[in-house]
């Protein structure tokens, strides 16, 4: 029998853990906080975030992941991402199932969105395209 596996956590890389575990913990609403050794966590609803400090600066724009954070109400969510200190980085992107999402940055340029789901529309086609594989 394989080993199991599960995922631990989301870690980010970055210049001030403090920093962005405070911005993510008060973005997603969740309890967070900061030492310099691991570095700065968000207990994210079943699953932490990680940031932790390295010395090099990020030298790409793209990032290799990033977080899609779902919100009851796409503007109200950006005005307040903004206000936290994200930086909005696209204009809305309509998706087929009346949803769509939204690109932002953190305060150190790490890239999420934030999305809107009419109905669950995103986690019916999740779960959809699961049952699909397993059936």
């Amino acid at each position: 029998m394989p080993p199991t596996a599960k995922l631990q956590e989301v870690v980010f890389d970055c210049a001030d853990p403090a920093k962005e575990a405070e911005f993510w913990g008060n973005l997603l609403e969740r309890p967070w906080g900061y030492r310099p050794q691991p570095g700065g966590v968000v207990e994210a609803g079943g699953m932490w975030l990680l940031f932790q400090a390295v010395p090099e600066p990020k030298s790409s724009a793209k990032n290799r992941l990033h977080l899609d954070i779902e919100v009851d109400d796409i503007h109200q969510g950006i005005v307040r991402a903004e206000a936290l200190g994200a930086t909005r980085l696209s204009d809305f992107h309509d998706d087929p199932g009346g949803g769509g999402f939204v690109v932002m940055q953190d305060p150190e340029a790490n890239e999420f969105c934030l999305v809107a789901q009419p109905e669950g529309s995103w986690t019916r086609l999740l779960k959809t395209i699961v049952s699909e594989r397993e059936g």
